[in-house]
């Protein structure tokens, strides 16, 4: 960490973390799955999920979307959610 005002490294004091919540990160996957992935900072795996999410809805005239696209969602909101809790513990 720098002295915001001279720039010289400072020791002993600890790093600035950005918390996140997790129920924002849920409910962000809730109204599109991605969203909360990204809102904790993992934006290729967000831009991952949302891509899977989109292929999955044009999949259900194919029924396989059916089953597939309750699936993502759900997983996309539990991973945004547990991913914020474990940024706010300190684990990367």
């Amino acid at each position: 960490m720098a002295c915001p005002g001279c720039g010289h490294p400072v020791r002993g004091q600890p790093a600035i973390r950005d918390v996140k919540s997790p129920g924002l990160a849920a409910v962000l996957s809730a109204l599109w799955s991605g969203l909360g992935q990204i809102y904790n900072g993992e934006i290729g795996k967000g831009v991952g999920i949302a891509i899977c999410y989109v292929i999955s809805i044009l999949l259900i005239g194919a029924i396989i979307g059916i089953v597939s696209t309750p699936i993502i969602w759900i997983w996309g909101m539990v991973d945004a959610y547990r991913t914020a809790e474990r940024l706010n513990a300190g684990n990367p």
